[in-house]
């Protein structure tokens, strides 16, 4: 994509910081409540079903609003939304420690995801804006990219055991101000400019698609506790599935859609968003049930249950970084994807034989690593190829879209193991064997999602070839994806 002012040398690679940078928050925002939750729990009522929400009212706001992030970045220019993104983010951040009712703090949240909404997918866009023409370069912009992502996992989780342990747990929010600041004072120097563009906003579909992704969360959520059999719990979900195909109904008749449903024949497209997907709701139910099991089951404080996740992160950033760049021009992308899904699908099985009397190095750390190596060599291969399989204009469109699949994979991969977990006495606090039950059987399901994934890429990815060659056949790819 050639871009008139994009930044060039060195400006180039600080703006891809400010990329980075941006991943990396968003991230956090994830994993950062993640030790502070029983203090928040107490502090301002949260039941133990209902305190996975405070996870989910950011991913449902991210998700939900992902698709229209990425067309406001194509309309309105990736730079302008960039800004807009962290402004709100900021905004939301200042909410959520000020509250003092559970209803505040989930509003702070859902604005947090309003904001992530914003940024995630612009900042794509204005990744491919910058390396897009440069394959050799795009492959490490998104090695940084990707690793960004584990880092700010894992500095979430650290950070949020610091600042509980030390502080209280408001500040696990308000750590997100000074960031925006310093990126908003910073992007108007390095970032590239594009121009407005004629179109407009598809409100009923981001309305309907957001809807109906919170009721379908909300119904598998509050599963446990109405039961599985009852006609509430099957009525809210059928709500919430008719809502998405509301959505699907509406962007087949709009002529300017907030997602073009044609864009899923491009090839790969399809398959590539079902790895993040899957890929996701293994993941982020490990990360929330793995925080829950190193605290109210081994005893171990805000702190040191940071500092236990602090090995996985660092070998997935060293594997996504050093390892995957080399793998993927080595054997392509299919490969990788699948054998990364099966090797986290092996973690999590390998996490569901934790023990009530279990430590850390036997019973966490070497099922943590297994997992971060099937998560090293799955998310860039899978991330690259959604993003290269859209056409250029559609780089907004194809960021949301992939953004959007791994954040409900989030929210629903999180919803129903939370629901599995609670089936199995999870929600009965102060039990150890209960609660190790419950978990183990989160663990075992989140294995079963990864597996399910690595079985469909193998199934729906076609073999492209590795980058070096994809250079050499670059007109006849871009034609095909077209």
């Amino acid at each position: 994509m050639s871009i008139p002012d994009a930044p060039p040398g060195r400006r180039r690679w600080t703006a891809l910081v400010l990329i980075a940078l941006a991943q990396f928050a968003v991230i956090m925002d994830t994993s950062i409540i993640g030790v502070a939750l029983p203090e928040m729990q107490g502090d301002l009522g949260f039941s133990q079903e209902n305190l996975s929400w405070v996870f989910n009212a950011y991913v449902i706001a991210f998700g939900g609003l992902l698709l229209l992030g990425g067309r406001l970045s194509d309309l309105f220019g990736a730079k302008r939304i960039f800004v807009a993104g962290w402004t709100v983010l900021a905004a939301g951040s200042l909410v959520a420690g000020l509250a003092s009712e559970v209803w505040v703090e989930l509003t702070g949240r859902a604005l947090q995801g309003v904001g992530a909404a914003l940024i995630a997918p612009s900042a794509l866009t204005l990744l491919m804006m910058l390396f897009g023409a440069r394959p050799k370069e795009l492959t490490k912009a998104l090695a940084l990219y990707g690793a960004a992502a584990p880092a700010g996992g894992t500095a979430g989780a650290f950070l949020g055991g610091v600042i509980t342990e030390y502080a209280s747990w408001p500040w696990v929010f308000y750590i997100n101000i000074p960031i925006a600041l310093a990126v908003l004072a910073v992007t108007p120097a390095v970032m590239p400019s594009a121009p407005v563009r004629r179109g407009s906003v598809d409100l009923a579909g981001a309305a309907t698609v957001t809807a109906g992704l919170a009721t379908a969360v909300y119904a598998i959520v509050r599963a446990p506790e109405t039961g599985w059999g009852s006609a509430s719990t099957w009525l809210v979900l059928l709500a919430g599935l008719a809502l998405i195909a509301a959505f699907v109904a509406i962007q087949s008749k709009r002529r300017e859609p907030l997602m073009r449903l044609g864009i899923w024949r491009a090839r790969n497209l399809a398959g590539a968003n079902i790895a993040q997907l899957l890929m996701a709701a293994a993941w982020i139910p490990m990360w929330f049930f793995l925080n829950l099991y190193l605290q109210q089951v081994l005893g171990l404080g805000a702190f040191a249950s940071g500092a236990a996740l602090l090995p996985m992160t660092v070998a997935t950033m060293i594997m996504m970084v050093v390892l995957a760049p080399r793998l993927i021009a080595r054997f392509g992308t299919k490969p990788l994807i699948v054998i990364g899904l099966l090797s986290l699908a092996a973690g999590m099985l390998w996490l569901s034989f934790a023990r009530v009397d279990g430590t850390f190095w036997v019973d966490v750390l070497p099922a943590s690593l297994l997992a971060a190596a099937g998560m090293s060599l799955a998310f860039i291969p899978s991330l690259g190829t959604a993003l290269s399989s859209a056409r250029p204009e559609e780089g907004g469109l194809a960021s949301g879209i992939v953004n959007t699949s791994y954040q409900v994979g989030s929210a629903l991969g999180l919803a129903a193991m939370t629901a599995v977990a609670a089936g199995y006495g999870a929600n009965e606090l102060g039990d150890p064997d209960a609660l190790t039950n419950g978990f183990s059987a989160a663990f075992l399901g989140a294995a079963a999602l990864a597996a399910v994934g690595g079985l469909a890429s193998l199934l729906t990815l076609r073999t492209a070839p590795a980058p070096e060659s994809a250079h050499r056949e670059e007109r006849p790819a871009k034609a095909d994806a077209a």
